[in-house]
């Protein structure tokens, strides 16, 4: 039995992927450390979306070895398919494997097959199978995630990930309610169905079932009491989809839109397949079906020829929406991109301050959805453990609301309770739970 540590970067279905990771070592008797302590064995799981995520991944790896010179690191994840070479050739490394051979790191552990030097990175652009280590524990996690689909087609072209990832594939509805059914055994009340591009859902399978069916699926088959959608592209919020959202009564009412600009000539040179006409069309719809819904966006600001003009009809276009939050990230030049050898590279610093700019604005937007809120009744899943600035217990509504329990103890733990908004402090909602719950 060894004592393995891992950490994660990046994004839910990396999460989700460590956890599956971590179930199977556990299965195998393997004692499952933190990341901050000496291990036998450590596990570093990267993410490349960015520079600054690869810098991170390798400070990680670095930190292994030196808190254990004689610890095997294995690194995985799409930092370790994009770029082996370069992980492997970090001192302490033994193991680099791509994606697709993440669920082989259990057997080569449980085998000692992790300290060979080997680098075991498949082939991206052909048609892979899905890949997925069944997980029914989440650790330390109220909500679980559940990863549906895998992969992407679209090639943005600032994006590395299809390169990482490989072509959109599916996990078929019968084993994503099998799945379903095992996390709600396991006790979770709310699950996170995920995905590299969630929107494509189906295409690869027969009948090209798409992501409304395999909600009315899960609805009809299953137990959950509550479940979320993580980010979607807007083109893939079909009428069927909408209707699904309107007439559910267990989807929380919150959607994540990768809009990433609000000028229509740096969409096109993005290769986004829509215009900003076309997304205000689509909130305003959203909207219509369900207005209380939460919708947030994903924006990028320094793309290659965003000059001044185009980042201030983006910053106007943001603030006419009715919006409630924004995630705000700069451009990262990623090698192999048709975007990395674009002309008209915008300054780092530009990037910083533009981007400082509309976290202030997606702020405001905060505010204004919180203030909202308020009188309300908010259906809140209590998590297992305290809000840092309040010291209250804390959770979240179904419309990604956090808000902080004035009258909560930990038996409300991993409950869903009714809590009356009534004040604002430090971005989350306060209020009281109602006496029946």
């Amino acid at each position: 039995m060894s004592k393995i540590a891992i950490a994660t970067l990046g994004c839910k279905v990396n999460h989700y992927e460590s956890a599956g990771i971590v179930e199977a070592l556990r299965r195998s008797n393997h004692e499952i450390a933190d990341f901050r302590e000496s291990a036998d064995v450590y596990i570093v799981n990267t993410c490349t979306v960015t520079a600054k995520t690869d810098y991170q991944s390798r400070q990680l790896i670095r930190r292994a070895h030196r808190r254990n010179p004689e610890a095997p690191i294995v690194v995985t994840g799409c930092y370790a398919q994009t770029d082996p070479e370069r992980l492997a050739s970090i001192d302490g490394v033994t193991l680099v494997a791509g994606d697709e051979a993440k669920e082989l790191i259990p057997g080569l552990i449980e085998r000692d097959e992790h300290r060979s030097g080997r680098i075991i990175v498949g082939d991206t652009n052909r048609r892979r199978p899905f890949s997925s280590l069944p997980v029914t524990v989440m650790e330390d996690q109220t909500r679980a995630y559940l990863k549906v689909q895998d992969g992407c087609d679209t090639f943005c072209s600032y994006c590395i990930i299809p390169y990482a990832r490989g072509r959109s594939r599916s996990l078929p509805a019968d084993n994503v309610v099998e799945a379903v059914r095992g996390l709600v055994g396991s006790g979770y009340l709310e699950i996170v169905l995920t995905g590299i591009h969630l929107g494509h859902y189906g295409r690869d399978l027969p009948q090209s079932p798409g992501l409304a069916s395999l909600i009315r699926r899960i609805e009809a088959d299953t137990s959950l009491e509550r479940m979320r959608i993580s980010s979607l592209e807007p083109m893939d919020i079909t009428n069927d989809l909408l209707e699904t959202i309107g007439s559910s009564r267990r989807l929380c009412r919150h959607l994540h839109l990768a809009l990433q600009s609000g000028d229509d000539g740096i969409l096109r040179l993005m290769g986004r397949d829509y215009s900003t006409d076309r997304f205000r069309q689509l909130v305003y719809r959203i909207l219509d079906h369900t207005p209380e819904t939460a919708v947030g966006i994903d924006i990028m600001v320094g793309f290659p020829g965003e000059g001044q003009r185009e980042f201030e009809n983006t910053a106007a276009f943001v603030e006419s929406l009715p919006l409630a939050y924004f995630h705000v990230f700069p451009y990262s030049r990623r090698p192999g991109t048709r975007a990395a050898s674009m002309e008209n590279q915008v300054d780092e610093q530009v990037k910083r301050e533009r981007a400082r700019t509309l976290r202030k604005l997606g702020a405001e937007k905060r505010t204004a959805f919180l203030n909202r809120s308020l009188g309300s009744d908010l259906s809140v899943l209590v998590e297992r453990k305290r809000d840092r600035t309040t010291g209250l217990f804390r959770g979240f509504s179904d419309t990604y609301i956090p808000v902080c329990l004035e009258n909560g103890d930990s038996s409300l733990f991993n409950r869903i309770v009714t809590v009356k908004a009534e004040t604002i402090k430090a971005n989350k909602i306060l209020g009281k739970v109602n006496a029946n719950g």
